[in-house]
């Protein structure tokens, strides 16, 4: 079969949305620089798109247009490594899947424990945010909250007490192993996100994990998060005003 031909089956059979590169054809083709050829070739005649360099997708064509990948897709050799889990999507990325705000950005934000300079990868921004944490598969959706919390001034179409009655729903249906993890996590946050933390605990009885907290805060500190106090009946019990 014609190195062509072998790549055009294959990539018939990937889902619309998947990211490629040549790297995914080397197993049976052998020379680097006749894949690439191949893909730029097909990339030409609209078979594929180009996300950026030695980067292509299959795209899903509806009748709005073509869809963009996913965002995983997009960034997903900077989330794992050889199956080991190395970042999260989280930020503008994840905003919208947590129901904070409808807004969809083309900035994607990456929680990782060594962070590198902000790029751009097609007409996509990727930057990074410091993850103090351990990552694991397990803990990432406790993560992006935490993060979402932290960076409750930031997220966009949305306000500060509109916010927090998301994070109410989203704490309350959290079994006890959930919110004893997310405490144990929210330890490496700043002050801030913990005393929001804890005022929505504190409001929804979830009173096992609040000593630890407390504990964690300056007693003098004041939180400045105009709106909560609107929410949260329990926001001066955690000095936030």
């Amino acid at each position: 079969m014609k190195i062509t031909d072998y790549i055009a089956n294959s990539i018939d059979r990937l889902p619309k949305g998947y990211v490629f590169t040549y790297a995914d054809f080397m197993g049976e083709v052998k020379s680097k620089e006749a894949v690439i050829k191949a893909l730029n070739r097909m990339a030409l005649s609209g078979k594929i798109n180009k996300l950026s360099k030695g980067k292509y997708f299959k795209p899903e064509k509806t009748t709005f247009g073509e869809l963009a990948p996913p965002q995983f897709q997009i960034v997903k050799d900077l989330l794992e490594d050889e199956g080991k889990v190395i970042g999260y999507l989280t930020g503008y990325s994840v905003y919208n899947q947590l129901g904070l705000t409808t807004q969809v950005s083309n900035l994607i934000q990456i929680g990782k424990n060594e962070v590198r300079p902000a790029f751009k990868r097609g007409r996509y921004k990727i930057s990074f945010i410091r993850q103090r944490n351990t990552i694991t598969k397990d803990n990432i959706p406790l993560l992006q909250l935490l993060d979402a919390m932290r960076y409750v001034k930031k997220i966009p179409d949305t306000t500060i007490s509109g916010s927090c009655f998301r994070f109410i729903a989203l704490i309350f249906v959290m079994e006890e192993s959930e919110i004893k993890t997310i405490v144990r996590l929210s330890q490496k946050y700043p002050p801030a996100c913990r005393a929001l933390l804890g005022a929505i605990l504190e409001q929804l009885g979830r009173t096992e994990f609040l000593n630890t907290l407390r504990k964690s805060l300056n007693p003098i500190t004041q939180y400045q998060l105009p709106g909560v106090d609107d929410v949260l009946s329990t926001a001066q019990n955690w000095n936030i005003v």
